[in-house]
C-alpha cells in the first residue's frame, strides 16, 4: 500500500512539473522574439533562465514606474550591460535570483539536515542584492580596462591626426591596431553615429554619457572646444595622451605604495602566528622535558 502510494506521489509531481513547463512554454510564445543580432551573446546560464526573464520582464516588470526603469537602464548602460540585456530584463533577473536563492538554501540545508528558518528571510534578500553586486563589479572591471587602454588608444589617434587623417578615419584605424575591450566597442559605436548622420560632438558626448568616466569626459571635451575654436586637433590629442599616460603612470606608483599597507593584515592574520607557532614549539618542548611547564 506504501509503495502505490509513494508511485502515485511520484507520477502527480511528475504531472505537475509537465504541465508547468507546459504551460511556461505557451506564455514564452505569446512574447515577441527578441533581435539579437547586434548584442551580446547568452551565457548558458542565461540561456536557461531566459525564458523566465522573458516571461516576468514583459508580464510584470513592464508596469513598474518610468523612474524605476529609467534608473535601472542608466546602471547598466554605465556597466556596459546594456549589450546583453535591458532594464526590464535584469530587474527581472533580480527577482528570479531572489526565488532561487532560498531554493538553494534548502536544498543545503536538506543535505546537511540542519534546519535554519532565518535563512528563509536573508536569503531572498541576498539573492535580489546579488545582480546589483555583479552589476557594480562589472562597471569596476569596465571603468578599470577603459582607463588602462585609453593612452594607447591616443596614442594611434594622434599619429594617424598628424600623419593626415581625419578623427573619423583615425578612429578606424586605432580599432584596427589597438587592443580590444570595451573602449573598442565605445569607439565602434562613435563611428556608427558618424556613418549615421550625427554630428562629430553629439557622437563623442554620448560615448561620453555612457562611460561616465572623467578621463572619457575631459579627452570628449578638449575635443568638442578644440573644434569649436579652431585649434590644432593633433596639438591637443598629444596633450590629452600625455596627460593620460602620466595619470597612467601615477596610479600605478600609488598602488606600489599602498602594496604595503595592504600586506600589514594578511601578515598579522596568517603569517606572523604561524612564525611565532614554528618558533615557540621548540622552546615550549624543552621546557616540558625539563619540567618548566
Amino acid at each position: 500500500m506504501n509503495n502505490i502510494y509513494y508511485n502515485g506521489s511520484l507520477i502527480s509531481y511528475f504531472i505537475a512539473a509537465l504541465l508547468l513547463v507546459l504551460l511556461i512554454g505557451i506564455v514564452y510564445s505569446m512574447i515577441d522574439k527578441e533581435d539579437r543580432t547586434y548584442m551580446d551573446p547568452l551565457s548558458w546560464k542565461m540561456k536557461l533562465m531566459w525564458p523566465f526573464i522573458q516571461i516576468i520582464a514583459n508580464f510584470f516588470v513592464v508596469f513598474l514606474p518610468y523612474e524605476i526603469l529609467e534608473s535601472t537602464e542608466k546602471k547598466i548602460t554605465h556597466s556596459g550591460v546594456s549589450y546583453l540585456l535591458n532594464a526590464e530584463q535584469f530587474i527581472a533577473l533580480r527577482i528570479i535570483s531572489a526565488i532561487v536563492a532560498p531554493l538553494v538554501a534548502l536544498f543545503v540545508m536538506v543535505c546537511l539536515d540542519n534546519y535554519q528558518p532565518i535563512w528563509f528571510v536573508i536569503m531572498p534578500l541576498l539573492g535580489f542584492m546579488f545582480p546589483n553586486i555583479w552589476l557594480s563589479d562589472t562597471r569596476k572591471k569596465r571603468d578599470s580596462a577603459v582607463i588602462r587602454t585609453l593612452p594607447v588608444y591616443l596614442d594611434f589617434i594622434t599619429m594617424c591626426v598628424e600623419a593626415g587623417l581625419n578623427l573619423q578615419g583615425a578612429l578606424g584605424q586605432a580599432m584596427e591596431k589597438a587592443p580590444p575591450g570595451p573602449l573598442r566597442n565605445e569607439f565602434s559605436v562613435v563611428l556608427r553615429d558618424l556613418r549615421s548622420g550625427l554630428s562629430r560632438a553629439d557622437s563623442l558626448r554620448r560615448m561620453a554619457e555612457r562611460l561616465d568616466i572623467q578621463e572619457i569626459t575631459s579627452f570628449v571635451s578638449s575635443i568638442i572646444q578644440a573644434e569649436k575654436m579652431g585649434a590644432s586637433l593633433a596639438t591637443v590629442l598629444r596633450v590629452q595622451a600625455d596627460q593620460r599616460r602620466n595619470e597612467r603612470f601615477q596610479r600605478a606608483e600609488k598602488l606600489a605604495m599602498e602594496a604595503p599597507i595592504k600586506l600589514v593584515g594578511p601578515l598579522i592574520m596568517f603569517i606572523f602566528p604561524v612564525t611565532f607557532i614554528v618558533l615557540g614549539f621548540p622552546i615550549a618542548m624543552k621546557f616540558l622535558g625539563e619540567g618548566m611547564l
